[in-house]
């Protein structure tokens, strides 16, 4: 059996915890800045967790990580 390659895109843009989730950055955070608060923008910096919904799919593209 060959190795599973790693989508490479997803590698990029998930890691994984030390408990086995999995870590991400919050979106709209790159440019039409000025509208949005500075509450806003500063929690936009903070890494989310990934929904348990979506665990599965995003595991099956970093099957290494």
């Amino acid at each position: 059996m060959p190795k599973m390659k790693t989508h490479r895109g997803a590698a990029k843009r998930f890691k994984l915890t030390g408990t086995g989730k999995i870590k991400r950055s919050k979106a709209y955070a790159s440019h039409i800045l000025t509208k949005k608060t500075r509450k806003r923008k500063r929690t936009l910096r903070k890494a989310d967790l990934l929904d348990k919904r979506d665990m599965g799919r995003v595991k099956k593209l970093i099957p290494y990580a």
